[in-house]
């Protein structure tokens, strides 16, 4: 991308999201003032840094929230435009946060209202945590199933049945696999074609492969063939998804902490917390993030 795309609107920020190390988790771009972008304008950021998603920002009605903290917010890859996208969002908190203080933020996205709250830890960090839309989870037809494990070229020997396939959504939908072992969720190499016509099919954002290491620890991988991109190092959108399928399958207590693992196997490492409440259907995301240098 040359520095000419982003002169209609300013810098386009580079955050990562999920770690505190440029070098680890999901790296998204970050566009502060969209106001001035087309469709393509975006959509061509987007492929031209190369991310699975970048996020635009408008400012909101005041009607959304406080003024000068509520937005709206849109989501591309490098294919396209996505309803929502959890580490885009969570980079952006952060990205917003160092620049206008912590505190709550209102960002109105194609999936819905979706509150995210700043904060700083004991260690100084800042660490963002957003609410999803009210997620639901739906039974997975059989043909769709063994379309996807053909496509992953998984054997449904390898699979966890503890951990029934399911598609999930908190924003976006997802496919839910579990894996039965480490060792399978790292051997990922699938048919690239295959699963993204599947998923275009069932309008699927990513597949969202699971092993269960205890009883409140998950590692998972996210294949993202319909934005262009192998693989999402960490997703926020498909650990909200997962929050609530967990929730009802009841895999996990109402009230949970759930910690997943998510870009180890691609050489960069980020950690998601996924925190359910009694009587919220809501999922709560939340992680750190750090700005990438020039």
């Amino acid at each position: 991308m040359s520095d000419s795309d982003a002169t209609l609107t300013g810098e386009v920020l580079r955050y990562t999201a999920f770690s505190t190390d440029p070098g680890g988790g999901n790296p998204a771009g970050v566009v502060l003032d969209a106001s001035g972008l087309t469709d393509d304008a975006m959509l061509a950021i987007a492929a031209g840094l190369g991310y699975s998603e970048s996020a635009f920002l408008t400012a909101a009605p005041e009607s959304a929230g406080e003024p000068g903290r509520a937005f709206t917010i849109r989501y591309f890859s490098p294919k396209a435009e996505v309803p929502f996208c959890g580490h885009a969002t969570v980079a952006t908190a952060l990205a917003l946060a160092e620049r206008i203080g912590a505190g709550d933020l209102v960002f109105e996205t194609r999936a819905g209202t979706v509150p995210v709250t700043v904060a700083a830890t004991e260690s100084g960090d800042l660490r963002a945590t957003l609410t999803s839309v009210e997620p639901h989870v739906e039974d997975v037809a059989a043909a769709d199933l063994t379309e996807a494990l053909a496509a992953l070229d998984w054997p449904a020997a390898d699979l966890d049945p503890a951990l029934p396939p399911r598609i999930a959504y908190g924003g976006a939908r997802h496919l839910v696999i579990g894996a039965a072992t480490r060792a399978r969720l790292a051997d990922l190499s699938y048919d690239f074609a295959r699963l993204e016509a599947l998923m275009h099919r069932l309008e699927l954002t990513t597949v969202q492969l699971v092993w269960r290491e205890s009883a409140d620890v998950f590692h998972v991988r996210d294949p993202f063939p319909v934005g262009g991109v192998v693989e999402d190092p960490a997703t926020g959108a498909a650990a909200a998804a997962f929050g609530a399928y967990a929730r009802e399958l009841g895999l996990v207590p109402a009230e949970s902490t759930l910690t997943l693992h998510q870009g180890a196997d691609m050489g960069r490492p980020g950690v998601l917390t996924v925190q359910l409440r009694p009587g919220d259907a809501r999922v709560r995301v939340s992680g750190a993030g750090a700005p990438i240098p020039d």
